[in-house]
């Protein structure tokens, strides 16, 4: 039976389009649909299988990276998305969709309902693009095969995950919510720009604690064919493309459930 896939988008979301296509080379069904038609009709969440926010800059960040978006699932969406989750199906935030998925409190889905960690400033002061390496820091989400090492690229300005104190970075650790952290080639930690925005604890993505939910700042719909990482020409030891990794695991669990 073919997975339906629904891409939420909005004004400033610019990466729907290459998001569905990696959606779709894993064997999805995908739709992109306007935030307000959800809110508007919540139950159009029944119809799908999978949910993702994708990348970009939506409503210009004028408040807050993801805020505004955020408000409005917290406002509108907030039982439909706890029943689309108890439901077992997976929902993906991308870059300034992971941004959203924290402000709305969907991640890292601590016991306390407060917002624990926030995504800010990078240490540089500056919008980052560049390529970076990731290793899977957990065994249970469902778009990561457990020792999974990744090579994605990414594209932001507020990608520095801080906990709110020393408290929940343990509650992080120990509730297995750290999905991915920045390394080298060789799986090591270190700093930037190996850790690229100065993310505590190198987190680069973090999971619920059932891990249906996955928010990372990487892009891994940019990394789907072998010729868009920078090395292809000399047969880069990074292999395959590891974007497909996220949408193929999502997939099979979606197959198997």
């Amino acid at each position: 039976m073919t997975k339906r896939v629904i891409i939420l988008r909005t004004a400033g979301i610019n990466c729907d389009e290459e998001t569905a296509h990696a959606w779709e080379l894993a064997g999805a069904e995908t739709q992109r649909v306007h935030i307000q038609r959800v809110i508007e009709s919540p139950t159009m969440l029944d119809r799908y299988d999978a949910l993702t926010i994708p990348g970009g800059f939506s409503y210009g960040d004028d408040v807050a990276a993801g805020k505004i978006f955020a408000n409005q699932l917290i406002h509108h969406l907030a039982d439909a998305l706890r029943a689309f989750v108890a439901r077992g199906r997976p929902v993906l935030g991308i870059c300034n969709g992971f941004q959203v998925l924290v402000g709305a409190g969907l991640l890292p889905g601590l016991d306390n309902a407060s917002q624990r960690v926030t995504l800010t400033n990078n240490n540089t002061a500056r919008f980052e693009t560049r390529w970076v390496h990731l290793r899977c820091g957990t065994d249970r989400c469902v778009f990561l095969p457990k020792d999974a090492r990744l090579a994605l690229p990414i594209a932001h300005a507020e990608g520095k995950l801080v906990p709110a104190d020393d408290a929940t970075l343990e509650a992080l650790r120990a509730g297995g919510h750290i999905a991915l952290r920045y390394c080298d080639v060789a799986g090591e930690s270190g700093p930037f720009p190996i850790n690229p925005n100065g993310s505590i604890d190198d987190i680069a993505g973090l999971t619920d604690r059932t891990g249906l939910i996955l928010g990372l700042m990487p892009h891994p719909e940019r990394h789907v064919y072998e010729t868009q990482h920078p090395a292809w020409r000399s047969q880069s030891t990074d292999g395959p493309p590891t974007g497909r990794i996220v949408f193929e695991s999502a997939m099979r669990y979606l197959r198997e459930n």
